[in-house]
């Protein structure tokens, strides 16, 4: 699978992800003590909406866009208004032609005494991303290989923090590079949370991969916890275009789960395609 991001910036997917790593540093910000966000594979930053590539596949259309005009009850609107006022403040009022990528809507969180790392090897992307945050004392991009920065960059001297692993899935060894250097950085800082994306095209793949982290969490004294969530806009279509996205959430905060059997339902309507989506939470066996 080859996941160019500027295709699908603002796709379901995000909106899944975006919202669960949101809810997650609001609930870092709860402590006066600083953190640290290391985005392995930060992207460009920000996705120009208008652009050639996210009109060739539309997914915005889909995903933020119906998300932005959804109504949610009154138990689920708090926990989303924050993401959707960070994609807001990148468009004016009313209109919606950019969306904010992982280090931009990490950096949106951040308060004065917390810091960001964002990894990106590619060029392109490497160069709009310091555009993005140029003269920013708070962040700081990396040329470095994402596999690389992993364990290099854990733990942080703030010992508090997130990292987000959201790799593109280009070589096919990819699955099993997300095990690995997971398990290598989390023996290294097992304190930490840590937000895994992935893509559900294989159902063996993505049972594998769940079955590695959890047991990679497992076995760390003291044990992680972890958290496993799918939500599909559709019946998967062999070669067909991804419509079912994964997370792997270790050490969550203990409010999520709560707040994701809030939220989800909320989701399956705008999301759905065709249909209504549908979702998954659960703890994965090791």
């Amino acid at each position: 699978m080859n996941y160019r991001h500027a295709f699908h910036a603002g796709g379901f997917a995000d909106v899944i992800k975006h919202i669960v790593l949101v809810r997650m540093l609001t609930y870092l910000q709860e402590k006066q003590a600083p953190f640290r966000v290391i985005d392995t594979h930060a992207g460009a930053g920000r996705y120009d909406l208008t652009a050639e590539e996210a009109r060739r596949g539309g997914e915005w259309l889909t995903g933020i866009a119906r998300v932005m005009q959804a109504r949610f009850s009154e138990s689920a609107l708090p926990l989303v208004t924050p993401y959707l006022d960070i994609v807001r403040a990148f468009n004016a009022p009313g209109r919606l032609e950019a969306y904010p990528g992982s280090p931009l809507i990490a950096r949106a969180l951040l308060r004065p005494q917390d810091r960001l790392t964002a990894c990106e090897i590619e060029p392109n992307a490497r160069r709009q991303l310091i555009d993005a945050l140029r003269r920013d004392s708070q962040a700081r991009v990396v040329d470095l290989d994402g596999w690389t920065a992993l364990p290099a960059f854990v733990p942080p001297n703030e010992r508090r923090g997130l990292v987000l692993i959201d790799p593109a899935f280009e070589q096919k060894d990819e699955f099993e590079r997300l095990a690995g250097g997971f398990a290598e950085a989390y023996a290294k800082w097992p304190t930490g949370s840590y937000l895994i994306w992935y893509p559900v095209k294989s159902r063996r793949a993505a049972d594998t991969l769940a079955r590695h982290v959890a047991g990679a969490a497992a076995a760390s004294k003291p044990a992680g916890k972890c958290l496993r969530l799918e939500f599909s806009v559709a019946p998967q279509a062999p070669g067909g275009p991804l419509a079912s996205t994964g997370l792997l959430i270790v050490n969550p905060p203990w409010t999520l789960a709560g707040e994701l059997k809030t939220i989800l339902p909320e989701l399956e309507k705008p999301l759905g395609q065709g249909g209504a989506g549908r979702f998954k939470l659960e703890t994965p066996k090791p």
